[in-house]
């Protein structure tokens, strides 16, 4: 059958199961736009830049385990997905991002918005390509969606010239994908396995580190019959947090550098780590050369460019994390570990790092604490960067597998609006509060406008500190006070929030809390809560750079007055 290249993105999208695609739209794609309404199936949501729109699908692929699709127009409409291609690369999302591109007889002519947006994401993706003719353009749109998403998912690009969308030719489907170079391992070498099995059964001093991959994998359930099989301690990464229940009675919170003390004192002293889907990120090591001295390391990941890159190990294993971990059960051998487990308890009793302390002022982990509360934890929370993402990972308790999004690898502050999107369209039955700061909130605050048209069901807490909060705790517990360019001057986000057609309240004291949290769960629409917090409040634990995760601050008692 004859279609136009646009109409044959359209039929691989389908069939590719794509169900939703975030986009801003521009001159070179207007081939597309004036396509797109023929095609039902594909739900286009209109973000209001296209930063928004990459976070938005980052987000959507997070919660649904699918590929999340992006669309911009070519020149600054491309480069503005750059940002969110990069969070995507550094948390291995699977993300397709479509480009328009100027008719391809004005390539290399700086024709007007034109740049070259594959040159400048080969380093952030797994596969990137311009697609000069209609006749590889459903293959070009299988192979990326078979990139993204096999082996460790990662970020894809299609740049797609004007006159290919408008151009005519047959549309074959590539029903069989075959890329020679690219053959990811998805199942470890059985030696390797029973080397872990038999480090495992005769460790005494035993942590399990999940990181990512345990949730990219859903090998959740895996993890789980792991750790109580053996009896083994779960520590996670940031990104790992909710791939094991934190309830559970072998759950010791996360590391790194505002992880929890007693984590990162169990990894420190342990004698073996089993590091499953994670990468060592230096956020989590702290110094690299004085991590986890005593211990042996058995490191299961799907990226073999992982294994050995920041940290020697010695039980090396290729392989996705759901499939090695079902082959590494069969050959576990059950024993305790009831010692060591006590070690741990005792540890986690001289470091509470998640209570919240008696204060009359309105305090972030007071308010994360009673969000827990009013959700039962059944709930998706997306956050920003920053103080607001340290304690939402903290002070709320995540037992349900997958529900925390936020950005790892880059950090990216206006992750957290675009991100609440994506996540309530990709899970519409689930609760979702987006959490954020007060600097972060304003990166990406244009995608309120986006939640009132969609009219989505989200519940926003902002957190207005009058801050820049993470930057001024190192400058205050780093630079000796000197603060410079992190004090905000910011705008009434309740106005702010019914500007743009949305409900909103303010909420200046503690006893209002719970109620304004059960007034946006119990509205429907988008609710904004701007909580106006204490200004001089930090995030404990902390370990300074350079230090190694056991030489971690505590909150010190009474807290510090903040020079002004």
């Amino acid at each position: 059958m004859i279609k136009t290249g646009a109409e044959i993105l359209c039929e691989c999208l389908i069939k590719e199961g794509v169900e939703v695609i975030f986009g801003f739209p521009g001159g070179v794609l207007l081939p597309l736009y004036d396509t797109l309404p023929h095609y039902p199936q594909l739900r286009h949501i209109l973000v209001r830049h296209e930063q928004g729109a990459a976070h938005a699908a980052d987000a959507y692929a997070r919660v649904t385990g699918k590929v999340g699709v992006c669309l911009a127009t070519s020149g600054p409409g491309a480069t503005n997905l750059v940002t969110g291609i990069a969070n995507a690369y550094l948390d291995s999302v699977p993300l397709l991002s479509i480009t328009g591109q100027v008719p391809t007889h004005f390539i290399g002519k700086d024709a007007f918005q034109e740049i070259d947006i594959t040159g400048i994401t080969v380093p952030i993706t797994k596969y990137n390509q311009l697609v000069l003719n209609v006749d590889g353009l459903a293959r070009a749109v299988h192979e990326a969606i078979y990139v993204a998403m096999t082996g460790r998912p990662g970020p894809v690009l299609l740049d797609i010239p004007r006159d290919v969308f408008q151009a005519r030719t047959e549309y074959i489907c590539a029903d069989k994908i075959d890329l020679p170079g690219f053959k990811p391992k998805l199942f470890g070498h059985p030696s390797q396995i029973k080397k872990a099995a038999e480090l495992i059964a005769s460790a005494e001093r035993p942590v399990i580190v999940a990181g990512h991959g345990v949730n990219i994998a859903q090998a959740h359930a895996e993890l789980k019959e792991l750790a109580e099989n053996a009896q083994l301690p779960v520590v996670t990464t940031f990104l790992g947090i909710a791939c094991f229940p934190e309830s559970h009675v072998l759950s010791y919170g996360w590391l790194g550098m505002h992880g929890m003390g007693y984590a990162n004192k169990a990894v420190h002293n342990a004698d073996l780590l089993i590091a499953i889907g994670m990468r060592f990120d230096d956020r989590a090591t702290g110094g690299v050369s004085t991590f986890a001295p005593q211990a042996r390391i058995v490191h299961i990941d799907v990226d073999a460019a992982e294994i050995g890159k920041n940290l020697t190990v010695d039980v090396p294993i290729v392989g996705d994390v759901k499939n090695v971990l079902h082959a590494l059960n069969k050959q576990l051998v059950k024993r305790d570990h009831i010692g060591w487990l006590s070690q741990l308890d005792d540890w986690r009793a001289q470091h509470p790092a998640t209570e919240v302390r008696d204060h009359e002022g309105v305090l972030p982990q007071y308010i994360i604490r009673q969000i827990h509360e009013a959700t039962k934890g059944d709930t998706i929370i997306v956050t920003g960067v920053g103080q607001a993402q340290m304690w939402a990972a903290q002070y709320f308790f995540y037992d349900k597998p997958n529900s925390f999004v936020s950005s790892g690898g880059l950090g990216t502050m206006g992750f957290e609006l675009p991100g609440a999107i994506g996540a309530k369209v990709g899970c519409p039955h689930e609760t979702v509060w987006c959490i954020a700061g007060d600097g972060g909130f304003q990166m990406t605050v244009q995608e309120l406008a986006t939640m009132v048209q969609e009219d989505l069901d989200i519940n926003i807490a902002v957190f207005n500190n009058g801050w820049l909060g993470m930057v001024r705790q190192w400058q205050e517990l780093i630079y000796n006070k000197r603060y410079f360019g992190t004090k905000l001057y910011n705008p009434d986000f309740v106005k702010i929030a019914e500007a743009y057609g949305m409900k909103g309240v303010r909420v200046s004291k503690k006893m209002d809390v719970r109620p304004a949290i059960h007034k946006a769960m119990d509205h429907k629409g988008p609710f904004l809560i701007e909580f106006v917090v204490e200004p001089e409040e930090n995030v404990y634990p902390f370990v300074p750079p350079g230090k190694t995760i056991v030489e971690f601050l505590e909150m010190p008692s009474p807290l510090g007055s903040l020079k002004k």
